[in-house]
């Protein structure tokens, strides 16, 4: 017989996270709000000071808001400029990023351009506000377990304890070795790409250039916001050196893109190797990776940075679960939902950056499927086939944004570390009244929506996006996902029920 996993046990901390990039980051931040406390180790001396990844997603955007800290990201980025493509004498320009639609499903339609450096220093400030601790210069070298925590072993031969350990350290990481989990894919170590940031003089801001090159040599410069400087990526072939100098590389981007362009200023500089690697598991007992140390991906259209963050919210809420008592196969679902995720997201980085290296502007434009909105968890762990469903959402799906009729907006009810239950129509106002939800864990907050029927502009926005043409319950997840959707009177299969969703969910589940 196996013991129950006690978590009254002293530790130093509730979660120890490794790395302190925006995963680690995101993820200490969602635990101190809730409570939680997160002591994060990060073996560099501070922040990473390079661009790296730079578009932010409207699904990472929709998480910064319920984080607090999607004004701040606003404020320090930017629209992505339109491409130009230089060829000879002449250039082409055309808009990579296409604008979509304004739409009352999401209040973030496009995607914006933050360098990771950026939403590195806001995810660090607002952790540390919270109360979090961010530990720099320290290495975990190993991880052990028990029934009671996991230690943490540092290389100063300091320990720590916590509840969990979450490895965010990255593609080598120490804590997917720890797990014993196969990093299954490939690197590339003959398609290079040297990535720089620096002040580039003679180059027009306005626009992210491209010099297509034969051979692999291709350049191309995009404007970072906030700043006067510009990402550079400056493809390389196996056999060219990889010198990252200033000098070299100010020598290197005038052969290849200019005589008159003068670089300068540079503040950091990597050689990138496309690695497309996933990993075959994401957790063993304590011991649980996110980001890169669970799955890496190419450059190509902004997914891997945003995969990573929404791997974050999705593990957040289910730690403080169970940390509360919630069965402790919740943190199972956890891979259940995020790996098929990673995976998708895999095969379509991959796709982009095959496209890139054809100068073609169809290879090059990037449009809905980058946004992430339409990932859904159905048919995943928590959000069975079998469950019910409304004219346009099921659960696992992402549930929209859209008016309230007395004022205000869905997203300002789900802001926040809670669950949300919305009861449409008098039935469903009577099964969320009687609702038995837990003291402990995630808190709910209940609204009361009187009518399935449209009497204003207001109210048929809200009724059809959330499908709504009779009596309906629906429970949010804390990560923004629908958790059940319950329709009074309807007959539902044996253990597909509201009681039974809440126990997959909750601490303390209600009786039926």
């Amino acid at each position: 017989m196996v013991a129950e996993p006690c978590y009254d046990a002293p530790t130093d901390a509730d979660v120890v996270v490794v790395g302190a990039g925006p995963v680690g980051l995101a993820l200490a931040l969602d635990l101190t709000r809730r409570g939680i406390s997160a002591h994060v180790l990060e073996r560099g001396r501070g922040t990473f000071e390079g661009s790296r990844a730079k578009g932010v997603q409207p699904r990472t955007l929709e998480v910064l808001d319920d984080l607090g800290i999607a004004a701040g990201a606003l404020a320090a980025g930017g629209s992505y400029p339109p491409m130009g493509l230089h060829v000879g004498p002449f250039t082409k320009t055309w808009q990579m990023q296409h604008p979509a639609p304004a739409a009352a499903a999401t209040p973030y339609p496009d995607i914006l351009l933050l360098p990771q450096y950026a939403l590195t220093a806001l995810l660090h400030r607002a952790v540390l506000n919270q109360g979090g601790t961010v530990e720099f210069g320290v290495t975990a070298e190993q991880f052990t377990q028990d029934e009671d925590a996991a230690t943490v072993t540092n290389a100063d031969g300091r320990s720590l304890r916590a509840r969990f350990v979450v490895g965010a350290d990255g593609g080598g990481s120490t804590v997917r070795k720890a797990i014993g989990a196969a990093f299954e894919g490939s690197t590339d170590e003959a398609d290079r790409m040297i990535v720089a940031d620096a002040r580039v003089d003679g180059l027009s801001p306005d626009r992210w250039h491209v010099w297509p090159r034969t051979g692999g040599r291709t350049v191309a410069a995009c404007p970072l916001p906030g700043s006067d400087l510009f990402q550079l990526m400056i493809t390389i072939r196996p056999d060219d050196p990889a010198e990252l100098t200033e000098e070299a590389l100010a020598a290197l981007l005038r052969r290849r893109a200019g005589r008159s362009l003068r670089l300068h200023g540079l503040t950091w500089a990597s050689v990138f190797r496309p690695n497309i690697r996933l990993a075959d598991r994401y957790r063993n007992g304590r011991l649980l990776i996110a980001g890169d140390a669970a799955h890496v991906h190419t450059p190509a259209g902004a997914q891997g940075l945003n995969t990573g963050v929404q791997d974050a919210y999705n593990l957040g809420w289910k730690l403080q679960q169970v940390l509360a008592g919630a069965p402790d196969s919740l943190l199972d679902t956890y891979q259940g939902e995020r790996r098929p995720v990673a995976a998708k997201v895999l095969g379509r980085s991959t796709e982009l950056y095959a496209g890139l290296k054809k100068p073609r502007t169809r290879a090059l434009t990037r449009g809905d499927e980058e946004r992430q909105l339409g990932l859904s968890y159905f048919d995943g762990p928590l959000a069975p086939s079998d469950t019910a469903s409304t004219a346009t959402l099921r659960p696992g799906d992402r549930a929209p944004d859209a008016p309230l009729p007395a004022g205000g907006r869905l997203f300002d009810l789900y802001r926040g570390p809670h669950f949300t239950a919305l009861a449409f129509g008098a039935r469903a106002g009577e099964v969320l009244t009687s609702l038995d939800w837990p003291a402990v864990g995630a808190s709910l907050h209940r609204h009361f929506l009187p009518t399935t029927t449209a009497h204003t502009p207001d109210e048929a926005s809200l009724l059809t996006a959330y499908g709504i043409t009779d009596d309906t319950l629906v429970l949010v997840r804390p990560d923004g996902y629908i958790a059940h959707i319950h329709q009074p009177g309807t007959p539902v299969p044996p253990g597909a029920g509201l009681v039974e969703a809440l126990r997959r969910l909750t601490p303390a589940p209600p009786a039926a």
